[in-house]
């Protein structure tokens, strides 16, 4: 039976200065979004558009705050609401933990869309070029919930090869190591069907359609694997609250991606 190898979260400690593991794969998650998306600013339709290096740092920079201000809302909003409702100052207690992909996510667009306005671009055309540039951050951070030992899996068959018995959840029951099923699918295998699908010139909103659809899908076929939050436990239909907030993703991208598709050039 594996057993988890419980990683100091802890990677590098200079003086009073520590740097954990977590904080490396956001930093890895940028790099990757940099250089991918300065890939992206090459091609064709992009390049004569006008876009450039320097739009890809600031994209980055207006990206940062989206996904931290957004990711932390979001948790207090979708999974501890009545918490942080008595609690609000402890919204910015960051260093407790506590980040929503879908806030995230939604913190991502609402960041977009002022730097679209602030730029006079298409929002959606600045999604576009962002969208297939994504998963590997998301990658990333699946590998530091593996490192840190969180957000593990369900009971799983002790028969199963990799199952994984995970201490700090506080039994010694193989579970399945749902982070890494995250890895795979929402980040290594997304990143491959996106870039595909991106590398020739689609209908202005199509990519980030996609991008919706197979996350949404991905996030809630790994939510089967992956533990419930004790705090809420399954909701109606047996599923989890983020398979219901993957419901309308995947059913906004798909209209999205009709939409786009029936627009003129």
């Amino acid at each position: 039976m594996l057993v988890h190898p419980q990683f100091n979260p802890i990677a590098l400690s200079l003086g009073p200065v520590q740097i954990h593991w977590y904080g490396l794969t956001y930093l890895v998650a940028f790099g990757l979004f940099l250089w991918l998306a300065n890939q992206r600013v090459r091609q064709p339709w992009f390049a004569d558009a006008g876009w450039t290096r320097r739009d890809v740092e600031d994209l980055l920079f207006w990206g940062v705050l989206g996904v931290v201000l957004g990711g932390r809302i979001g948790y207090a909003l979708f999974y501890k609401f009545d918490h942080y409702a008595a609690n609000p100052l402890e919204i910015l207690a960051v260093w407790k933990g506590g980040m929503s992909f879908h806030g995230g996510m939604l913190g991502v667009i609402i960041a977009m869309i002022a730097y679209a306005n602030r730029r006079k671009r298409p929002w959606l055309q600045v999604t576009d070029l962002i969208a297939p540039c994504v998963p590997t951050g998301l990658a990333s951070g699946r590998i530091g919930n593996f490192i840190n030992g969180e957000l593990w899996g369900r009971p799983a068959d002790p028969s199963l090869p990799w199952a994984m018995i995970f201490p700090q959840s506080g039994s010694d029951m193989p579970r399945h190591p749902s982070q890494l099923y995250q890895f795979a699918m929402e980040g290594l295998l997304l990143f491959a069907l996106m870039w595909l699908y991106a590398r020739q010139p689609r209908k202005t909103g199509q990519v980030s359609g996609v991008f919706l659809v197979g996350y949404g899908i991905f996030r809630f076929v790994a939510e089967y694997f992956r533990e419930p939050d004790s705090f809420l436990g399954l909701r109606a239909l047996g599923l989890s609250q983020g398979q219901w907030l993957c419901v309308p993703m995947i059913a906004g991208g798909v209209a999205l991606w009709a939409w786009a598709g029936r627009r003129v050039g």
